[in-house]
């Protein structure tokens, strides 16, 4: 009768633990679906980039918003940035979740027209998302060998240009911001193949070349005496390594990424369990340093404002935008 009582306790034991795990489960997916998904985070880091006595320049990186239409208080969340006076925005792509979001893009950005801004597009400013087995992250990047639904990325882009943003998929662009002339390269989505990085050197050079103040092109001996310092970003909307690298020889001192949701779903102690890419675990987030050769670029990954609609849910990994405030090294 003991023996039989000892199984009992034990099976007892047993079934009260697997009730305690799946209750912890259980309250993790509902906090991560019902509260930490719109728990919308600023967050706010400094980068020693400028050149000596430069004023300081105050980016707000925007990355993988994943908008639908009925999203409002992310639209409004992001409507409120604008009281940060950011002196450039930069958005990483990503920003449509739903054939119907442009609407709601171009209302919670409507609050940026006029302040100076560049972007370049991820996969999902192209194609819906899709329904798909969450574990399929553990075995590489995903994909898109499934035909899915087009977005309208010409009304995207037409939101984009009527704020004043600059179009860099696969392109060079600059423009003067306080006292520090900034060139910007971008590539299209590396994430589906769409990155040009053999076009870069070509953009780079012909930029330069038709800067009215290059080292040609002095319109009075006394700009041509104190010539302007020079900031050089990279942008790109996945951070794969071969993006990352190129960008870094090409001479780019920040580097402004996203796609990588910060692992989305994160261990607390651990961090992110998958990238959906190549860069580093430790790198899938926040501000960092990529090095290449003898060369080195600060590197900033967004985590990002949205999910999937198949995927409603961010646990220990917050939606956020970043505002990066550039300061003289």
């Amino acid at each position: 009768m003991t023996a039989h009582r000892r199984l009992g306790d034990g099976g007892q034991l047993v079934g009260a633990t697997l009730a305690a795990v799946g209750a912890v489960g259980l309250a993790a997916f509902a906090w991560g679906a019902l509260v930490e998904r719109t728990r919308f985070t600023l967050r706010e880091v400094s980068v020693p980039v400028l050149a000596p006595g430069s004023a300081p320049i105050r980016v707000l990186h925007l990355s993988d918003l994943h908008m639908a239409p009925w999203q409002k208080n992310k639209q409004e969340w992001v409507r409120s940035l604008a009281a940060l006076e950011p002196d450039l925005v930069v958005d990483t792509g990503d920003n449509l979740g739903h054939k119907d979001g442009v609407s709601g893009i171009e209302y919670a950005l409507a609050p940026f027209r006029g302040i100076p801004g560049v972007f370049v597009n991820g996969s999902n400013d192209y194609v819906a998302p899709q329904l798909k087995n969450p574990f399929t992250y553990f075995g590489g990047p995903s994909s898109l060998r499934v035909r899915r639904e087009e977005l309208d990325t010409d009304a995207l882009r037409r939101v984009f240009t009527d704020l004043g943003w600059t179009d860099i998929n696969n392109a060079a662009e600059s423009l003067d911001l306080k006292d520090t002339h900034v060139e910007f390269f971008g590539v299209d989505d590396p994430h589906i193949g769409r990155d040009r990085l053999d076009l870069i050197t070509r953009a780079i050079d012909d930029l330069r070349a038709n800067d009215p103040l290059g080292d040609d092109v002095w319109p009075d001996p006394e700009e041509a005496a104190a010539p302007r310092s020079t900031l050089t970003v990279g942008v790109a909307h996945a951070p794969y390594q071969r993006v990352l690298n190129s960008f870094v020889n090409h001479g780019a001192q920040l580097i402004l990424a996203g796609h990588t949701h910060g692992g989305q779903v994160c261990v607390p102690g651990f961090g992110a369990l998958v990238t959906n890419c190549d860069i580093p675990r430790r790198q899938v987030k926040g501000l960092s340093t990529w090095n290449h050769g003898l060369r080195t670029a600060f590197l900033n990954v967004s985590a990002g404002l949205g999910t999937s609609i198949y995927a409603p849910v961010r646990f220990a990994c917050p939606p956020e935008a970043t505002l990066l405030t550039l300061t003289a090294s």
